[in-house]
């Protein structure tokens, strides 16, 4: 495994937007993240107003379902996460992105860290709550990743609720994609080279690296949502949800449905789930990674994600995970302006963040 310490050290020492608590937040039961943040744009305050609300719901039915009778940790991540994809305000179901041919293409895993059991579903387009299909793939199939059709038509069989298409259309990220076209045909007349995609304004491919001036930057928000959790038999899960890059290329798969890169539980370490890029998330297999870190060099949570997120960074790619301990002990950082995330302590207690709330 690759020493990143010393790089790392260097490179916090130039990226004032590279966001590390200095101690993970203790005693948390279930954590979530709406996906990375740009900058709070005052237009957007009621908007940001109701991902609260959602955010909170989602905790609150993650936890009622980890303590009803029998409830899991595996329980846990699924109900809140259902409740993120059946919200327009994130980038996962209903809300999803839309790929350059205009339409909506879905990704999600789940994972368990006492067997390391997983199920993931990627491209599908007719699943209501893709991280219900995916928990369904890991319990009824004896594979892990099913995809597009054979995956829609599993799930149909499976009693899960099939929507038109069209359920997934929202104002906000059908705006996204027009401007996304807007700029991608503008940049063809100019003669520049257009972008395939990256999740950034569509354009000329950039000579220069990804982070400018030590921020990693993006014109959209990344609204994949996942959530970790650690249930009273001390098991944690983790799952993630996504609609993937705006402007995407049909087909393309990021790192959402794919174990160890943005999904990943393992009772011995940790339960990751991922946001950003998911190019890099996979090339570095981060949610292994942290896990890595913590078995095998003895590093804490904290200390783990941070190195793993610092990876991304050096890579030139933005990127946030959370992550929960087998103690309970959460950490959640970040390379981009902000991260939505928000956990459920012991307690009882709830607290969610937006943007770059602390």
């Amino acid at each position: 495994m690759t020493n990143h310490t010393l790089p790392l050290a260097l490179l916090l020492t130039f990226l004032p937007n590279m966001t590390y608590a200095a101690d993970a937040i203790p005693d948390v039961v279930l954590a979530i993240h709406g996906g990375t943040a740009t900058q709070v744009d005052e237009a957007d305050r009621p908007f940001a107003q109701q991902m609260r609300q959602d955010m909170e719901k989602a905790l609150k039915a993650g936890h009622a379902a980890m303590h009803k009778a029998g409830g899991t940790s595996l329980d846990g991540v699924e109900a809140a996460v259902r409740v993120l994809e059946d919200s327009p305000h994130f980038n996962a179901g209903k809300g999803a992105v839309f790929t350059r041919e205009g339409q909506n293409e879905l990704d999600a895993s789940i994972m368990e860290g006492r067997t390391k059991k997983g199920g993931a579903v990627a491209s599908v387009k007719v699943i209501k709550n893709p991280i219900s299909a995916a928990r369904a793939v890991m319990e009824h199939t004896p594979h892990v990743l099913l995809g597009g059709r054979g995956a829609e038509v599993f799930a149909s069989q499976q009693g899960l609720e099939i929507v038109d298409p069209s359920y997934f259309w929202t104002e906000r990220k059908w705006k996204q994609i027009e401007e996304y076209w807007k700029k991608e045909s503008d940049a063809k007349k100019a003669g520049g080279t257009p972008r395939v995609f990256d999740g950034r304004e569509a354009g000329t491919i950039p000579s220069t690296p990804f982070v400018d001036s030590g921020r990693a930057t993006q014109d959209y928000e990344w609204g994949t949502v996942g959530a970790v959790a650690l249930d009273s038999e001390k098991d944690l899960a983790a799952a993630t949800s996504t609609g993937g890059l705006n402007g995407k290329m049909y087909g393309r798969i990021g790192d959402s449905p794919i174990l160890g890169a943005g999904t990943y539980a393992d009772n011995e370490a940790c339960a990751v789930s991922g946001t950003g890029q998911g190019e890099y998330f996979i090339r570095l297999a981060i949610g292994h990674e942290i896990a890595a870190l913590m078995k095998y060099k003895g590093l804490s949570v904290d200390a783990a994600a941070k190195e793993a997120v610092g990876q991304i960074t050096e890579a030139g790619g933005p990127g946030a995970v959370i992550a929960l301990d087998a103690k309970g002990n959460f950490t959640a950082p970040y390379n981009t302006p902000g991260l939505h995330h928000g956990y459920i302590a012991r307690d009882g207690q709830v607290k969610v963040m937006l943007y770059d709330e602390q």
